[in-house]
């Protein structure tokens, strides 16, 4: 294919492309819009508004050594949710099925699997001012657990990213 008479700056006059008379002035706009579009998806592509990917919120302890609650979940790596267990304030939850957890959980969780249906259910009794520190096995079902328990008012969530694959991989121990 070959492009005759381009001069983008003259006037919308016609001109050849593989035969077809189309004009400069829609290769202009054909252009700036592809233009456009290249910048949007590469500036949109270094953001995120995802709560999934909000930026890790520092564990912060209180003055006689217990966690404090984030004021709203946030997702923390496998050395920070080791800070947060090891506050006696903090309530652990398993949501992997029954099955998993027998497997090997973290020491002192409580096993809610998120796939069951009265999983709102059980975890709208929880205390909503609670500090509480969720985990499944990669980090998927947790954000679904997140997200639910959010939903019923409880906010002060840390939530393991990598879930027991990760924990286990850097050598923290799993209980039977």
């Amino acid at each position: 294919m070959q492009l005759s008479n381009v001069s983008l700056l003259s006037a919308p006059t016609s001109y050849t492309l593989g035969g077809m008379q189309i004009s400069r002035l829609r290769v202009s706009c054909a252009l700036a819009g592809a233009a456009a579009l290249a910048l949007t998806l590469a500036v949109s592509g270094c953001s995120s508004d995802s709560a999934s990917d909000s930026a890790s919120e520092p564990v912060v302890q209180t003055a006689n050594g217990s966690v404090a609650p984030p004021e709203a979940p946030v997702r923390v790596g496998v050395p920070d949710f080791a800070d947060v267990i090891a506050s006696p304030n903090v309530t652990i939850v398993d949501v992997r099925t029954p099955e998993e957890f027998a497997q090997g959980h973290i020491e002192g969780a409580l096993n809610i699997p998120v796939e069951y249906a009265d999983f709102t259910d059980q975890v709208s009794q929880l205390d909503a001012d609670g500090t509480y520190a969720v985990y499944c096995r990669s980090g998927n079902r947790s954000q679904t657990a997140v997200d639910q328990m959010s939903g019923v008012g409880i906010n002060g969530i840390y939530e393991l990213e990598s879930g027991t694959n990760g924990w286990a991989a850097a050598g923290q121990p799993l209980i039977q």
